[in-house]
């Protein structure tokens, strides 16, 4: 690995065949030295997860000298993904973790979902800038052609500038069928998924739960948030933190210590 160029780690939780991880990484060609580090199936939803149960493996499948682009798959999480490419796999510590894109949304509340945000959040516990790239659209062939100059530029400006310790940022492209009017800094819209199961039954007639439902918004005409964003034609980017303490609340709660 060159220690000339940016060195680039890019990972997904839909796995290294997605549409697409493919679009991100063409995307970048050209930034730097790009090493791909990602599932080797779909692991949707697995948040932060790690696996701690049964070893995990890490092959070689493909790689471009001309692009600058090698491939590998690996039969962990995202979050293992980004583990093992810097710890084990990368002769240096990245200048960038980019993961994505992302078959559907990861705006407002998924982001504690998304196994797209949990590896771009275990880049950020590894002090490297991070970003989580999602579009708007699940289908497995999704046009992904205007995501190209989102995800290079912001991918530039993030290798430029880097981003404050212990943030990553969680941007989010609307469906290709919206007009994109361009990039909105955003704060996560509060809300939450309501009707999340629907009842069925399995082959013994036994019942059975899918997930399913839909994310009610809390706030629907506040402007600052990336819902908004979305729903109007932009691309949402809200800066991410790691640190999930209240900090304004842990002086006023200081009366708890005396309880014991």
């Amino acid at each position: 690995m060159s220690a000339k160029k940016p060195l680039i780690l890019i990972t997904n939780d839909d796995g290294y065949q997605a549409k697409g991880i493919k679009s991100l990484t063409e995307s970048l060609v050209g930034l730097g030295e790009i090493v791909v580090v990602a599932p080797d199936g779909p692991r949707s939803g697995m948040s932060s997860a790690i696996t701690s149960i049964h070893p995990i493996r890490y092959y070689l499948l493909e790689k471009h000298i001309e692009k600058d682009i090698t491939i590998y798959g690996c039969t962990g999480t995202p979050v293992d993904c980004v583990k093992l490419g810097i710890s084990e796999i990368l002769d240096r510590k990245p200048d960038l973790v980019v993961s994505g894109i992302n078959h559907g949304s990861n705006a407002s509340i998924c982001v504690i979902y998304s196994g797209t945000m949990g590896a771009a959040i275990e880049g950020c516990l590894y002090k490297v800038p991070s970003i989580g790239f999602s579009l708007l659209d699940h289908h497995f062939d999704a046009d992904f052609s205007h995501t190209y100059k989102i995800t290079r530029s912001l991918s530039e400006s993030v290798l430029k500038t880097g981003l404050p310790k212990g943030v990553c940022l969680n941007v989010n492209i609307p469906h290709s069928t919206k007009e994109l009017k361009g990039l909105k800094v955003c704060k996560q819209a509060p809300g939450q998924f309501v009707k999340e199961f629907k009842k069925s039954a399995d082959g013994a007639d036994n019942e059975i739960y899918w997930l399913t439902g839909y994310f009610e918004n809390d706030t629907p005409d506040d402007t600052s948030t990336d819902e908004w964003a979305l729903a109007n034609g932009y691309a949402s980017v809200v800066p991410t933190k790691v640190d999930f303490t209240d900090h304004e609340l842990v002086d006023q709660m200081k009366n708890l210590e005396n309880l014991i």
